[in-house]
């Protein structure tokens, strides 16, 4: 089949022709593989068609890249974005939306008459603890008529998944898969001693090198740099350890002419930090850019100073862009977000430092994808990453139409190699991770559907859900047991159909819990009606319970606007640790904070956080820097105001994003109070200015 004068590979031909077909599908392929090229297909239907479409994804970088391409290929007029902090042209027939704005317009009962079809991008968040259910939302509440395209990284249950989202859908889902990359992955080992290996020659290095051996500090190693040029080290940096630096990584990878590369690490002050003594290890005037890219980059830093971001490139950064060198990360500011990924699809960046977040959809690839470790730290602890985490950040190496494999290197501790080999083993073993449920309704998705169904009709809609699905296969392969144990094991055969019906009513169970719950806190009457707490929960979704607390405790009533965007800052983001802070709390700032932290440490807020697993958010040294955003002070200013180890604008920007969507949910719970609302729309205005408008 060719598409827009490219000839597709068979899953892509597979995937266009079932939808052609009227079916909906599920798309499982490697990262890199071309997935989302299904969905501009789909996309470019629906607007032939005269009809809408809406597109999903977890994550908003890849929500925006696909708003650009889209407006660049069907007119701006055509192609809105929503994002719950930024709204373009809501009503265009065919909108990127995150996949939390579609459930809650499925919830509210938002007429979607002319929906042709919903694209679900990296579908397997299904899974995500913290998010996942909205997925399963979304899947559930969408009218039948509608067609889901899902696209998702290789799964190993996919088949199993589809039969849920059939039965979900009232209709067979097709599944297309793709196992095998358009690129092949090479996988290298990087260890100092023995430079660059694969995986078997590099473990038969380590085993005659003695599981390791100590090695004395040697001096003069060079450091990575333009070929040709290398600067030696000075003895204050003598190696003291058998520890492999990225510096080395970096320079074995430019010597053997593998550069571009995506190096991963799992931190942003390492990304920060490894981006920075790069560049400060190379000579003065190397680069890894050529005389001609170096002049390219030039004209866009000049261009980037002289918009509307000037004063936002101070020269150390500077310096280091010009080397060809930088760092990606969420915190980072929306503006220089925003330049390293149009130098990097330039192909102005030779090395990115990035974390995950780089790692998922977006269509930046490299030459080579580089690990810093195999492990991370997911908010909680520190675990090896999952075959699936693993393979979405290798699968960036490998450019389609440049080269003719994709290198991915592991930089090795000797220390650590045995187990750092094991989860190799484990990840190019083929074996990839299921997709899971973490269905578990918010309690803003509750109290909705009592406000629009009855009991019965909201429990059809839980057991519905792909844990409930889940459940009763369980409850199958029991009741098989139970039936082979039926004649001569009575004891057991009775402790098996216990066991059955306990878990066929097990995800009801827990969504009454919370029904109860909401009765016990006096948010519902005993017969499920809606007092005030309801009410007003019926509308916040950000930290649903512990505003909805706020507003009934009454501290949000004669705040300063400007305070109380503040305040709203303060409930939905956190600095880092590092973070050295020199705006303070002030005056009536400080009693607002202590009252608003005794209702986060009250009964009914840290009842409903057990219950829901997840940690509150309460930043309160967020206040006076939301202030000051409402006050009209530039973003660079009340910035400069932060010291930490790693950039925060993105944090900044992200607490004022949700601030304001805050705004909105209490627009809603105030809607009968004509003075408030004018308040809160006022505020609104004056919060919504430059980076906060800004698609990043």
């Amino acid at each position: 089949m060719i598409y827009r004068g490219f000839e597709l590979d068979p899953f892509q031909s597979a995937a266009i022709e079932a939808l052609g077909r009227g079916a909906s599908v599920l798309v499982s392929a490697p990262t890199g593989n071309g997935k989302t090229v299904v969905a501009d297909w789909i996309v470019e239907r629906a607007l032939a068609r005269g009809r809408s479409v809406i597109y999903t994804a977890p994550i908003k970088a890849l929500s925006n890249q696909k708003f650009r391409d889209w407006c660049r290929l069907h007119g701006e007029e055509n192609v809105g974005l929503l994002t719950g902090d930024l709204v373009i042209r809501r009503e265009a027939p065919c909108r990127v939306m995150t996949t939390e704005i579609l459930r809650n317009m499925l919830l509210v009962g938002e007429p979607l008459p002319d929906l042709d079809a919903v694209v679900l991008d990296e579908i397997h968040f299904l899974d995500d603890r913290e998010r996942g259910t909205t997925w399963e939302e979304v899947l559930i509440y969408l009218p039948p008529t509608v067609q889901v395209l899902g696209l998702s990284a290789t799964l190993q249950n996919i088949r199993s998944f589809a039969s849920w989202l059939g039965e979900v859908r009232g209709a067979p889902v097709e599944v297309v898969e793709a196992r095998e990359r358009v690129i092949p992955l090479r996988f290298h080992v990087f260890h100092h001693r023995f430079g660059l290996l694969d995986t078997a020659p590099f473990h038969q290095a380590w085993k005659q090198a003695g599981k390791p051996v100590d090695e004395k500090p040697r001096r003069g190693r060079p450091t990575p740099g333009k070929r040709g040029g290398r600067e030696e080290r000075s003895r204050k940096d003598e190696r003291q350890d058998e520890q492999t630096s990225h510096l080395d990584l970096v320079r074995a990878l430019d010597e053997g002419e593998l550069l571009p590369c995506l190096y991963f690490a799992f931190s942003r002050k390492i990304t920060e930090s490894y981006a920075r003594e790069l560049s400060r290890r190379l000579r003065r005037g190397q680069s890894f850019l050529s005389d001609d890219e170096a002049a390219q980059m030039e004209l866009r830093l000049n261009r980037f100073r002289q918009g509307e971001s000037g004063g936002a490139l101070d020269e150390a950064l500077t310096e280091i862009y010009q080397r060809g060198i930088a760092f990606h990360h969420a915190g980072l500011s929306v503006p220089l977000k925003a330049l390293v990924e149009e130098l990097y699809e330039l192909r102005l960046i030779k090395v990115l430092y990035c974390t995950s977040t780089f790692a998922l959809g977006i269509n930046m690839p490299a030459r080579t994808a580089a690990f810093d470790a195999l492990m991370k730290y997911d908010g909680q602890t520190t675990r090896p990453l999952t075959a699936r985490e693993f393979m979405q950040k290798a699968g960036r190496a490998g450019r389609r139409g440049l080269d003719t494999e994709g290198h991915v290197v592991i930089r090795a501790d000797l220390r650590e190699w045995a187990r750092q080999k094991d989860a190799l083993e484990h990840y190019l073993s083929g074996k990839t991770d299921p997709v899971s449920s973490s269905f578990s309704l918010s309690f803003h998705s509750i109290v909705n559907l009592l406000h629009r169904h009855p009991a019965d009709r909201i429990r059809s809609m839980v057991e519905r859900s792909f844990l409930s699905w889940t459940r009763r296969q369980e409850v199958r392969k029991l009741e098989e047991r139970a039936s082979a144990l039926e004649e001569h094991e009575g004891k057991a055969l009775h402790k098996l159909q216990k066991m059955a019906a306990a878990v066929n009513k097990k995800t009801w169970d827990e969504v009454e819990a919370r029904i109860r719950f909401l009765q016990d806190i006096g948010y519902l009457a005993e017969d499920r009606t809606f007092n005030a707490g309801a009410t007003i929960l019926k509308n916040v979704q950000i930290e649903e319970i512990f505003v909805t607390e706020l507003i009934l405790s009454g501290l949000l009533e004669g705040v300063a606007p400007p305070t109380l965007f503040g305040l709203l800052c303060a409930v939905n983001k956190e600095f880092p640790r590092d973070a050295r802070l020199r705006e303070r709390l002030r005056g009536a700032e400080t009693e607002l904070a202590r009252a608003a932290n005794r209702v986060r440490h009250g009964p009914v807020v840290t009842r409903a956080e057990a219950i829901v697993g997840i940690t509150v958010t309460w930043c309160p040294e967020m206040i006076p820097y939301g202030r000051l955003w409402a006050e009209g002070k530039p973003f660079l200013e009340i910035a400069e105001a932060i010291q930490s180890t790693a950039d925060v604008g993105g944090d900044l920007i992200g607490a004022f994003r949700r601030a304001k969507d805050l705004i909105g949910q209490l627009r809603l719970v105030y809607a009968g109070d004509h003075d408030r609302v004018a308040m809160l729309t006022e505020l609104g205005r004056a919060v919504s200015r430059d980076e906060v408008l800004v698609v990043d």
